[in-house]
C-alpha cells in the first residue's frame, strides 16, 4: 500500500488548499473520502466473494472425498456379506452331507432305513442392484 508520512500529508493538504481554495476544499475532501470508501468497500466485497468461493470449493472437495469413502466402505461390507453368505451355504451343505453320511452309516450297521432329509429349496443367486452413479 502507499505509505504517506505526516509531513507528506500536511504538504498535500497545503497544496490542495492553495489549488482549490478554502471554499471548495471541504467539498473536495468529502468527495475524495467517499471515493476512497467506495474503492475500499468494493475491494472488501471482491475479497469476501473470493473467500466464499474458496470455502465452497473446499466443501465440495470434502463432500466428494466423503462420498467416495462411503462408497468404498459400502462395497467392502457388501463383499464381506457375500463371502459370509457363501461360507454359510458351504457349511450348511457340509452339515447336510455329514448328516446324510451318518444316517447311511447308521442304517448300514443297525439295519434301519436312513432318515430322509429334504433338500432345501434352491435359492436363486442374488443379483446386484444397479449402481446409481
Amino acid at each position: 500500500m502507499i505509505e504517506i508520512s505526516f509531513g507528506k500529508l500536511l504538504l498535500l493538504a497545503l497544496v490542495a488548499l492553495i489549488v482549490l481554495g478554502p471554499e471548495r476544499l471541504p467539498h473536495a475532501a468529502r468527495t475524495a473520502g467517499a471515493l476512497l470508501r467506495r474503492v475500499r468497500n468494493g475491494w472488501d466485497s471482491v475479497r469476501s466473494e473470493v473467500e466464499r468461493e474458496i470455502q465452497a470449493e473446499e466443501i465440495r472437495r470434502t463432500l466428494r472425498e466423503t462420498a467416495e469413502q462411503a462408497r468404498s466402505a459400502h462395497e467392502g461390507v457388501r463383499d464381506d456379506l457375500r463371502v459370509a453368505g457363501d461360507e454359510m451355504r458351504r457349511t450348511g451343505d457340509r452339515m447336510r452331507d455329514t448328516f446324510t453320511d451318518t444316517q447311511a452309516a447308521r442304517a448300514a450297521t443297525d439295519g434301519t432305513p436312513p432318515a430322509v432329509v429334504p433338500s432345501p429349496d434352491p435359492v436363486p443367486p442374488r443379483t446386484e442392484p444397479h449402481d446409481r452413479t
